[in-house]
């Protein structure tokens, strides 16, 4: 009942939120880079904000500083949205959010090299993240997707409080309601994708230090594949990483081969359950076995990507 009641008084703050976001002409107009044709309300994904927030005050201000660092990366995030931040003040924020949570993940107590390679992937995953609010439904898909095999896990291993992911997935649908449509009613926003890859980096890091296991990381494979290989074509093209695209593979699938934009979105959700529970098998297993699985996994998914992607290329851009 308790997960009920949480699911209602999210949906309702959504709708509050619309009425703000329609105030205060908080919008995303299409553009010649934009996938949607049509003025849509922007920063709907601050629900995940308030899914969060109801377990930090329920809790009683359980992870306060991992809160603190969410809270800020959410407000800057949302200023962003709505005035357009210069990088400075964003990276500054950024960088003080992920202290924080690598401080909340005790981080400073181990060798200085995981701190530093914590905060590299941290970063370069956020900033990854908040391009994925390309097309309707991927950030509610995908986010679905690693939150349960999160929630799954965490069953067996107990690595981070069961509320927190459940809360956030309550979040995550009410979202996908309005968003998960052929005319989405909102978008994520930058708040949206910043907020809900801040609470899903810091769950699966509390998982890997945890658990001692690295194959997690696995968890945002599919989406991380995708990520890796557009910016390695964008840096051999000369073009501004950081600049906003439509580039990814799920772009070209939906706006130049004109594939369900929605099938995509499911697709690249239900990939991940699949990989997902694989490597939840696996992470059973010998290091060994987990590295050959690792490897085998990432060289199979770049070969599809790379394939697909070249297909399309081919055949829909290149005339």
């Amino acid at each position: 009942m308790t997960y009920i009641f949480i699911l209602i008084i999210l949906f309702v703050l959504e709708l509050l939120y619309f009425k703000v976001a329609d105030k205060f002409n908080i919008i995303d107009k299409p553009n010649e880079r934009s996938s949607h044709t049509a003025i849509t309300l922007r920063g709907g994904g601050v629900i995940f904000y308030f899914a969060a927030l109801f377990y930090f005050f329920l809790s009683d201000f359980q992870y306060p500083y991992f809160f603190l660092g969410l809270t800020l990366m959410t407000l800057v995030s949302f200023l962003d949205d709505v005035y357009t931040l210069s990088n400075k003040i964003r990276l500054l924020v950024h960088f003080s959010s992920v202290l924080l949570m690598t401080y909340q993940l005790q981080l400073f107590s181990m060798p200085w090299y995981y701190l530093l390679v914590t905060f590299v992937v941290v970063v370069g995953v956020i900033n990854a993240y908040n391009f994925m609010d390309g097309i309707n439904g991927i950030t509610a898909s995908y986010s679905l997707a690693v939150g349960t095999l999160l929630l799954l896990v965490n069953f067996k291993l107990n690595f981070i409080a069961q509320d927190l992911l459940i809360y956030t997935i309550l979040g995550v649908l009410v979202f996908a309601f309005f968003n998960f449509r052929q005319k989405a009613k909102c978008f994520a926003g930058d708040v949206g994708s910043v907020s809900i890859a801040f609470i899903l980096l810091f769950a699966l890091g509390a998982l890997i230090i945890h658990s001692g296991n690295l194959i997690y990381i696995l968890f945002l494979a599919v989406y991380g594949i995708d990520a890796v290989w557009t910016i390695i074509r964008r840096v051999s093209l000369r073009e501004n990483i950081f600049e906003a695209h439509r580039s990814h593979l799920y772009q070209y699938l939906g706006n130049e081969a004109g594939v369900n934009k929605l099938w995509i979105s499911f697709s690249y959700g239900l990939l991940q359950i699949v990989v997902g529970l694989m490597v939840i098998k696996v992470a059973s297993e010998s290091v060994n076995k987990q590295i050959f699985f690792a490897i085998g996994l990432l060289i199979f998914l770049s070969t599809c990507y790379l394939g697909l992607k070249r297909y399309i290329i081919n055949k829909f851009v290149k005339r």
